[in-house]
């Protein structure tokens, strides 16, 4: 079954990764991005392949208009993907973090509410919600203490996505995601440590870890990720699901599979660990498994061999 939908933040790395899926599998969409980090180019397939089905609006979620385009296109399923994405500027800006991800989702449930949008599926973020917890990997009911202002507006949303499901009927599914990683992740600025490596590994220049690189993480691709977001588009109401490989890989085994993929034999340079970064951190995905029928296919060597070849063609020439 087709539908008419909308994604925020669809120029951004995932979004328009899951804008391209959605319109391979007919469905007509409409995409929100205000371009601060989103690029054009990265939707340069959608407006190739989608003319009649794809539009392009340039509107800040926290913007007023956003709610009268919603109202006026009436999108049968919006995917909330628009976010301020950086743990450090959250703590750095609180009060922007929370502009943009507690008022701007505000904002995007209103648009629904008023559009008589069936379902929203929201980017949580499985690194954050959580905070520290010491049973690996992490299930659902584990407790949430976010450490982090961004980690505690991603769990705010959650709150008011059950609200809005009580008094108004606004059906929803967050997915909370571990390190997504894959094709058009900007290896500029806190991205992902995949990007950083890919761009440095093929620069030449050596790659920094922090710490002994014995952190782990839960490496989940991009392609793995848009399915079970299209997954949700009809399955999983009312919960939050993990979206992660349930698979704890460390820093240094992701450069040691990296720089081999790319030909390189330098070690990585270390640099003192940075204070409160989390040790440990790897999701269960059962949840997603039994309700979504989703399940995580990319290794991390093909994925990363992915990110690696599409580095390569983006080189200037």
């Amino acid at each position: 079954m087709t539908y008419h939908a909308l994604v925020t933040g669809g120029a951004g790395f995932i979004g328009s990764t899951l804008v391209d899926r959605l319109l391979a599998e007919g469905h007509s969409v409409e995409v929100v991005d205000n371009l601060s980090t989103g690029s054009l180019a990265n939707l340069a397939e959608a407006r190739a392949t989608g003319a009649g089905r794809f539009h392009f609006h340039q509107i800040d979620v926290r913007s007023e208009d956003l709610v009268r385009l919603m109202q006026r296109r009436k999108p049968e399923v919006v995917y909330h993907l628009a976010a301020q994405a950086d743990v450090r500027v959250s703590v750095k800006d609180p009060v922007f973090d929370a502009d943009v991800n507690i008022l701007g989702s505000l904002r995007v449930l209103e648009g629904a509410r008023a559009a008589g949008t069936r379902k929203v599926v929201f980017a949580s973020s499985g690194g954050t919600i959580y905070g520290d917890v010491s049973e690996l990997p992490i299930k659902e009911s584990a407790p949430k203490h976010p450490l982090s202002p961004y980690g505690v507006a991603k769990k705010s949303v959650g709150d008011y996505l059950f609200a809005y499901r009580e008094l108004h009927g606004l059906e929803y599914t967050a997915l909370a995601l571990a390190n997504v990683y894959g094709p058009r992740q900007d290896p500029n600025g806190e991205a992902g440590v995949v990007a950083i490596f890919a761009g440095k590994l093929l620069a030449g220049e050596p790659c920094l870890i922090y710490g002994d690189g014995k952190q782990t993480r839960d490496f989940v691709y991009v392609d793995d990720v848009v399915d079970a977001f299209s997954r949700a588009g009809e399955r999983g109401s009312g919960l939050l699901c993990n979206i992660g490989t349930g698979q704890e890989t460390s820093v240094n085994e992701l450069y040691a599979a990296m720089a081999k993929n790319a030909g390189v034999k330098a070690p990585p340079i270390y640099a003192p660990a940075r204070p409160g970064e989390l040790q440990r951190s790897v999701l269960d995905p059962t949840r997603a498994s039994i309700h979504l029928g989703w399940k995580p296919w990319t290794s991390l060597e093909e994925g990363t061999a992915a990110v690696l070849a599409w580095a390569r063609e983006s080189l200037p020439a």
